[in-house]
């Protein structure tokens, strides 16, 4: 009796199980910029207060930032947390800017172009076109591919020197697992960001 009783619990779970086994499912990661690097002149060339516009996400395909195909043809989709991508990001970078001694304040628009940028109450503004931020882990022969792409247009505009700095950064990441999980693509585009953002604030005129 005990052991028909310890199977009927069992079965649903198992049942449970084996339907998600076989459909894939959705996970949530959390992605933010934590920065690694002292950036000692950052308020020196930003001013003491950074705009920040809204981010634009270009993909044709936003709902998603990674996909991975089991040997059974299973998929499993990946999508940021906060959501959408642009919000993490632009969070993430307002939350980061005020240990370095730089206020962030949202600003609702900006054109880019830099006779826009003496009505904005900022010294600097910045935002961020989202090109490209995509992973896909391919299985073959109990191996799990991962091809990782983030391709970021920085524009940042600063009042006291009268300009607007572009700067196109593309990361390309290749690497070969034995098995995917949601923290191996959370910390693989985090690792990426703070290497893209780093290497902005430790010089943000790019030249």
């Amino acid at each position: 009796m005990k052991k028909r009783s310890l199977y009927r619990l069992l079965i649903p779970w198992l049942s449970l199980f084996i339907i998600n086994d076989a459909w894939g499912g959705t996970y949530s990661l959390h992605i933010y910029y934590q920065p690694l690097r002292e950036f000692s002149s950052l308020r020196q060339k930003l001013g003491e207060t950074v705009g920040i516009a809204p981010f634009q996400d270009k993909r044709s395909d936003k709902e998603y930032i990674a996909h991975h195909t089991s040997p059974r043809r299973v998929s499993d989709y990946f999508k940021s947390d906060p959501f959408p991508l642009e919000k993490a990001i632009r969070d993430s970078l307002s939350q980061a800017l005020p240990r370095y001694g730089v206020k962030t304040v949202s600003v609702s628009e900006w054109s880019g172009k830099q006779e826009s940028m003496k009505n904005i109450k900022a010294d600097s503004i910045l935002t961020i076109e989202i090109k490209r931020f995509w992973m896909q882990g391919t299985t073959t022969r109990s191996k799990i591919k991962m091809n990782t792409s983030v391709y970021l247009v920085i524009h940042l505009g600063v009042k006291k020197v009268g300009k607007v700095f572009t700067r196109n950064v593309f990361v390309g990441k290749e690497r070969t697992i034995a098995r995917l999980t949601p923290e191996e693509v959370e910390q693989t585009f985090n690792q990426i960001l703070t290497n893209i953002f780093d290497n902005f604030l430790s010089n943000p005129y790019g030249i």
